[in-house]
């Protein structure tokens, strides 16, 4: 198995490089244990910290050790259908996860938490943002996630259809990152004026953040599921229930996410 698994890893890895859009955000982490099933979990770039924490839980008590890929949802996506393996996937948005069901390779889908995009500027906010439509000035810079390789990417363009000014911010993009992780540092490096962010990734010390109104925002929710590839279809299935058990999800709302479902996002889910 852990022959298998490390041929696997690597592959996943290969399949990054070929991918500009995934494979700065895209990491492994190989446990030293071979005596127990070690599972491999697909997961969106934005939930790095959370699933970290709830994997380091779930191994220490079951001795179950949990190989991460994070990246682009889109990416996972196309590592998963390529390789054929893997046990869980967990992308940043349904939208994702239907597609994968689409194309055969999870099991049922179970929604844990929201993602809620916000404007980030950087440190002083410069360029007075102060909402969407400030996006469209001249001369601001704007960096954005990649669509349809990012949740953030896909949602934020979106977003910005809904509220028709799509075609004018895209006159002022000086980059489409790989990972909502790399928004960050555009906009903390300040080689970017504003960016949209999901909310639970505000680094306050680095940068600034505009809220969104209700009426003008959409939110993703993040799934989780089983992948049919999975060897060991129990184990993952006791992940994902940590994962979405009512301490997986404390974990998560720690780390500034809001448990699925609320009243406020009632209306506008995407």
């Amino acid at each position: 198995m852990k022959a298998h698994l490390t041929f696997v890893l690597a592959l996943l890895l290969a399949t990054a490089a070929a991918f500009a859009c995934g494979c700065t955000g895209t990491t492994v982490d190989t446990p030293e244990n071979t005596d127990t099933p070690e599972l491999l979990v697909y997961c969106g770039a934005g939930m790095r910290e959370p699933m970290d924490e709830i994997a380091g839980v779930f191994t220490e008590r079951t001795g179950i050790p949990i190989n991460f890929v994070f990246g682009g949802s889109n990416t996972l996506l196309t590592q998963m259908e390529l390789t054929g393996m893997g046990d869980v996937y967990m992308p940043g948005a349904t939208a994702y996860f239907e597609a994968a069901r689409g194309k055969g390779l999870v099991r049922e889908e179970h929604r844990i938490v929201y993602h809620v995009p916000v404007i980030a500027v950087p440190k002083g906010n410069p360029a007075n943002i102060t909402c969407l439509a400030d996006m469209t000035k001249p001369g601001v810079r704007v960096a954005l996630g990649e669509n349809p390789g990012t949740a953030i990417g896909q949602l934020t363009d979106n977003l910005l259809k809904k509220n028709n000014i799509l075609d004018d911010v895209e006159k002022n993009l000086v980059t489409r990152s790989g990972t909502v992780n790399e928004l960050l540092v555009y906009i903390s490096m300040e080689q970017a004026d504003v960016g949209i962010i999901w909310e639970d990734l505000y680094v306050p010390e680095k940068m600034d953040m505009v809220y969104i109104p209700n009426a003008e925002n959409l939110v993703k929710i993040v799934p989780i599921g089983v992948l049919v590839s999975s060897e060991h279809p129990d184990e993952a299935e006791q992940f994902t229930a940590f994962v979405i058990s009512d301490e997986g999800k404390e974990i998560f709302t720690r780390h500034g996410f809001i448990t699925y479902p609320s009243e406020i996002y009632a209306e506008i889910e995407s």
